[in-house]
């Protein structure tokens, strides 16, 4: 496994290179980034305000595994593997209002919100519904560690993350400006599937660089205003921009922040009342479905004209981005790209300490089980 994240040794400190082509197309490294990268810390799965009512579930399949969302009877999000606990059926494959029970459609078993087995019909026998040594406490769903951060939901696969407070202090603290507590849902744009590995979308992100070329004409923030960021798990980049269009009539041209919190969560601030979150969810290692929930600060609301433009330039920024990144997977299919390119030791400092992030994982997990076999 070492060799496919081996990234090649710069001769000079001008020179840095990229995560080889074998990160974003092998199969054998996707299933190790699902066992660490994707499992170790929090990982961004959804928004609480699509939960409408208890016992809304929404069926995610992320990191190679299906997992099961629910709103319980106490109004709180719980996640479980979405498994039967008899033959391991997935159960749940839509999004729903299920009541006040979970039940397998296969032999019946049935669950209440909080992944508690209440019944087993016939298990013993014709009548049977409860033989003697038959512990339904034992025999629950497999819970996931769950938090919520406002309206975003992360959950902890391992169950070896900090507490997430820890976790995201680094990006927490640069909210301190806004309270995040007045946020108000604006509006979603769901883009669907995109042919390019996650990691991809994060990187495209949180570089500025491209800035200038790709959005030459959706947006007005030039790169000599750009910034950096680079904060243990939390990267990016911002902009700060003299003479602002707050209606955003032509093109993007505010003040802005582009951060990421290690995996895969993605926050964008901006002013003076903005500010988009993104669900990358990805499904195989050339495969990533993507979403961007729109909100406003301080309660503020948005009418429908200004939401349409806001959805119009966002759609077509995006759309240029994803262009980007489903010819940055292609090219990755050449041997020219065994070495993984290269990053601007400026404007890329992000992209490296993601990609630092990503060997950190995938290494620490083989040390750990390299000490098992000792």
């Amino acid at each position: 496994m070492g060799d496919l994240i081996k990234i090649k040794k710069p001769k000079n400190s001008s020179t840095v290179f990229g995560l080889p082509a074998k990160s974003y197309t092998d199969k054998k490294f996707w299933e190790k980034e699902c066992d660490t990268v994707l499992s170790n810390g929090w990982l961004f799965v959804g928004f609480v305000h699509e939960f409408k009512d208890n016992g809304d579930v929404i069926p995610i399949h992320i990191a190679d595994k299906p997992i099961l969302l629910i709103k319980n009877n106490d109004s709180k999000i719980v996640a479980f593997h979405n498994v039967c606990s008899h033959r391991c059926l997935k159960l749940v494959d839509e999004k729903k209002n299920i009541g006040k029970i979970i039940q397998c459609p296969y032999h019946s078993w049935t669950y209440d919100l909080d992944g508690n087995l209440k019944g087993a019909p016939h298990i013993g026998g014709t009548n049977q519904h409860k033989p003697k040594g038959f512990n339904f406490s034992d025999h629950g769903l497999k819970s996931i560690r769950v938090h919520v951060w406002h309206d975003w939901i992360f959950i902890n696969l391992n169950n070896n993350a900090k507490k997430f407070e820890d976790y995201a202090k680094p990006l927490i603290a640069k909210f301190q400006d806004i309270d995040l507590k007045k946020l108000t849902y604006a509006t979603t744009l769901d883009f669907g599937k995109i042919n390019t590995n996650w990691k991809f979308l994060i990187e495209n992100f949180i570089e500025p660089y491209h800035v200038q070329f790709v959005h030459k004409t959706t947006t007005n923030q030039p790169l000599k205003d750009h910034y950096t960021v680079v904060d243990g798990l939390c990267y990016g980049s911002g902009v700060d921009v003299k003479e602002e269009d707050n209606k955003n009539n032509s093109a993007l041209s505010v003040t802005s922040r582009y951060l990421s919190l290690f995996p895969n969560f993605i926050i964008g601030t901006y002013f003076p009342n903005q500010i988009g979150v993104y669900l990358n969810v990805p499904l195989t290692p050339s495969l990533t479905t993507q979403k961007r929930v729109i909100y406003t600060t301080d309660e503020k609301t948005m009418s429908e004209d200004e939401i349409k433009v806001t959805k119009k330039i966002w759609w077509s920024v995006h759309k240029e981005d994803h262009e980007m990144c489903e010819r940055l997977q292609e090219g990755r299919s050449s041997p020219a790209s065994n070495e993984g390119g290269l990053l601007s030791p400026h404007w890329e400092k992000g992209v490296q300490a993601f990609q630092k992030l990503i060997i950190d994982s995938t290494m620490k997990s083989k040390t750990i089980k390299r000490k098992k076999n000792v």
